[in-house]
């Protein structure tokens, strides 16, 4: 495996493992408010995180290059309201989308194999950013009303693994 290549999917590994991280963070802080949906629903993000950053493992062991896991930054353990919890994740999911557009385009010159896997990852960010972007506008629609954050509370804890993509229940 060319040292670049590996030097960048170990960067993209890491993203990841912060991204896994971050989201359990938020699961608990959610937890603590007694919004157990949105807890559920980071919590599966957070599952679904650490398998991308397997499934990336995967790849450089199978390619005979060399992992290189780094320390990941504390979580804080207030992320504030709802609100702005899931502002963050949807800043986060843009953060990531930028990090596999740019390894995507480095990696697409030089590896098609590989470009394969940050491409679907990359297409999978879609998804990502577009659910986080809509429980953030239901939120803004909810504001103060105490009904409608319970209720979207309840919506968020449907989520499956696996569930159909395009819903705030999705992952």
């Amino acid at each position: 495996m060319n040292e670049e290549l590996q030097k960048l999917i170990n960067n993209l590994i890491q993203i990841e493992h912060v991204s896994s991280t971050l989201y359990l963070a938020m699961s608990a802080h959610m937890g603590k408010l007694n919004l157990t949906g949105m807890a559920h629903w980071l919590r599966l993000q957070s599952e679904e995180e650490r398998t991308h950053m397997l499934t990336l493992i995967d790849y450089v062991v199978d390619k005979d290059g060399t992992v290189t896991l780094s320390s990941i930054p504390a979580q804080p353990s207030d992320f504030g309201t709802p609100l702005e919890t899931f502002q963050r994740v949807f800043a986060h999911e843009q953060m990531v989308t930028n990090s596999y557009r740019q390894a995507y385009n480095y990696v697409n010159r030089i590896d098609p194999q590989a470009s394969v896997i940050i491409q679907d990852f990359l297409r999978e960010q879609i998804d990502e950013e577009a659910q986080s972007q809509t429980i953030v506008n239901r939120l803004k629609l909810a504001g103060n009303n105490p009904s409608a954050l319970l209720l979207l509370d309840q919506e968020l804890g449907q989520r499956k693994n696996g569930a159909a993509a395009g819903t705030p229940a999705a992952g």
